[in-house]
């Protein structure tokens, strides 16, 4: 039945549909550098799963620098400034569209009731300069973004209602799919009852990931089985 209702899938990018080849970390250490002097501020913990303006809080916080909103966006602006010119040097064998996804994509935008969007921690911004890297930023016509809320669970709420917007209904009247590689994907994929299909080409594993809760897991998306779960919730 769940198959039946509009649906909406948000894609998550990093690890998910892409793999950037380290632009986005060599992209926010230079924009640490350049305004605090500091290109270790995120060394000291994880960036996966985060949004942007969350991680740039927590690095501010580690340096001894003042958190502050206008703070936070002097270094994500340079750290999208930054992206734009990385993501030109990583050879495409090192940026690219991880296996099975753009053929995911094109296949839920053919299909009749399905809304195909983004649900990133990446800015706006940025998220259109890694996918337009691969000529993907086209197939995605809404989300929820990093710059939409700091909080994971929220902006995949945001997500998933500017999906419902485009049938006219409440998201609670759709089948909404989380598509992610990391446990914070399933947790806020699980904060809004929607459903995750995860992937394991990111720092996670199939196996990582279903323990965390997703309905699905798969070492990537060229697994036979990926597509059907996507389109038809088997």
């Amino acid at each position: 039945m769940g198959a039946m209702r509009p649906t909406v899938l948000l894609f998550d990018i990093d690890g998910t549909l892409v793999t950037t080849g380290g632009a986005g970390r060599r992209s926010m250490e230079l924009a640490f550098e350049k305004l605090h002097g500091r290109r270790d501020a995120c060394d000291s913990f994880s960036m996966s799963g985060m949004t942007d303006r969350a991680i740039v809080r927590k690095a501010l916080s580690i340096i001894g620098a003042p958190v502050s909103e206008q703070a936070i966006s002097a270094v994500v602006d340079s750290y999208v400034a930054h992206l734009s010119e990385e993501v030109h040097k990583v050879d495409d064998s090192a940026f690219r569209v991880h296996p099975g996804m753009r053929e995911a994509v094109h296949a839920a935008r053919a299909r009749a009731g399905f809304a195909v969007g983004l649900g990133t921690g990446n800015v706006r911004p940025g998220a259109r300069v890694k996918l337009e890297r691969v000529r993907i930023h086209d197939q995605f016509s809404f989300g929820g973004f990093g710059c939409d809320h700091e909080d994971r669970v929220e902006l995949i709420r945001a997500g998933a209602m500017a999906g419902a917007a485009q049938f006219g209904v409440p998201f609670a009247e759709c089948r909404v799919v989380i598509i992610g590689d990391t446990p914070k994907d399933v947790h806020a994929a699980k904060g809004i009852g929607a459903e995750c299909i995860g992937v394991g080409t990111g720092n996670f594993s199939a196996a990582q990931l279903r323990e965390a809760g997703a309905e699905w897991a798969f070492a990537d998306f060229s697994e036979p089985a990926a597509l059907s779960a996507l389109l038809d919730g088997r």
